[in-house]
């Protein structure tokens, strides 16, 4: 069965020399000293996204170790259930990063043309990146390998594809950014049911697995996965544009919007008429769509909270997990997929899934804290920089 998620795009795998400079007081925007150089950093980000790490290893320890006969009842329903927040929110989260770096990207770049094309780049980057992992999971599943594991369509080449639909957004200015991206998720939405009913018995396989949900594809077609990705940019680019002290009120109104979108979409999915045909709510619903956004945006104000006046400047291992996701994603998949794990597959009591979980879970916040670790250590000669005072 194709895993639920995937990271985010570029999770930084760094650990910061973390500094505060003067006119920078606020937690909720730090300021990262590496190598030399300032770098803005959204702690919250960083948290969520190790929310969605945690999310995805449980989904996934339960979907491989269970046994079949336990898959019908509660634990192992409500682990799936919670699991399929993991793929919305690294999208989302996708869509977020890929906004900062447009904003960036503005500053430097004045052609509007030349953004686009460095857009597609990084698109296409991920969509190297989504290739070379199916790979290197065929390589592991030697000598039982099987071709389509390198073309099989999963999360990495849905965000691959649907940053490159919204890559657009790098025509335009900040407000055009945010009303393309808004626009965009609300069209792949709305898209959805009508692309997955259309006729697509004589397209090749491939390119249903690419575009629309259907029974025994993949989970992340673009058809409506990649609207997450425009919600996201949206969101982020947002994000980049308020000022430290102002965050506090934008998180309040992301809060208050999210609430809308819940019980407005769920309230509107649930009245006994529609404007489609025929839809599926839990494969091609723009309602679950909109109801997953309105909760990612009051996870977000959350993380803002926790991470601004709980947590404070302590170590935590979700920012630990957040910040090297993607090399997490890779190794939890090969172990808990992989034939490294074969007599465990589907043979586990759920108390014992759950052990595993745990076990997992505390396995990849000790390789991602060693990683953290290894990365921040002093190079040989190279003495650490001192922020100017």
């Amino acid at each position: 069965m194709t895993p639920y998620v995937a990271p985010a795009v570029l999770p930084p795998v760094f650990f910061p020399l973390r500094t505060t400079p003067p006119a920078t007081r606020s937690p909720a925007l730090r300021v990262t000293l590496f190598r030399g150089l300032f770098v803005k950093r959204y702690p919250f980000l960083d948290w969520m996204r190790g929310l969605a790490v945690v999310i995805m290893i449980q989904c996934h320890v339960f979907n491989s170790f269970a046994r079949m006969d336990l898959r019908e009842g509660g634990p192992y329903v409500l682990s799936q259930f919670i699991g399929g927040m993991a793929a919305p929110l690294f999208l989302f989260m996708a869509g977020m990063t890929f906004a900062f770096q447009l904003e960036s990207l503005e500053r430097r770049e004045p052609n509007r043309w030349r953004r686009w094309r460095v857009s597609l780049r990084r698109a296409a980057y991920i969509l190297g990146i989504a290739f070379l992992f199916r790979f290197t999971n065929w390589v592991a599943s030697l000598p039982h390998a099987n071709g389509d594991e390198i073309t099989k369509v999963d999360i990495l080449n849905c965000m691959g594809v649907g940053m490159a639909a919204v890559s657009l957004a790098a025509l335009f200015g900040f407000k055009g950014r945010v009303r393309f991206a808004v626009l965009a998720g609300l069209a792949i939405a709305a898209a959805a049911p009508i692309m997955a009913n259309l006729p697509w018995g004589g397209t090749p396989s491939i390119l249903q697995e690419y575009l629309v949900p259907g029974p025994g594809r993949p989970r992340f077609p673009f058809f409506p996965c990649a609207s997450y990705v425009g919600f996201g940019l949206a969101a982020g680019a947002l994000v980049k544009r308020t000022a430290a002290d102002r965050l506090d009120r934008f998180m309040q109104w992301s809060a208050l919007s999210g609430f809308v979108l819940v019980f407005s979409s769920q309230y509107f999915s649930n009245i006994p008429f529609s404007i489609y045909p025929k839809s599926d709510f839990w494969r091609d619903s723009p309602g679950l769509i909109l109801i997953r956004v309105g909760i990612m945006l009051l996870m977000m104000a959350g993380a803002y909270l926790w991470t601004e006046f709980g947590m404070g400047n302590r170590w935590s291992w979700m920012l630990c997990l957040g910040k090297t996701s993607l090399m997490v994603y890779w190794v939890h998949v090969m172990l808990v997929y992989g034939d490294v794990a074969k007599p465990l597959k589907r043979a586990l009591s759920i108390p014992e899934t759950a052990l595993a979980t745990l076990l997992v879970t505390l396995s990849m916040v000790a390789l991602a804290a060693a990683w953290l670790w290894w990365k921040a250590r002093p190079k040989v000669g190279q003495a650490v920089p001192v922020p100017p005072a």
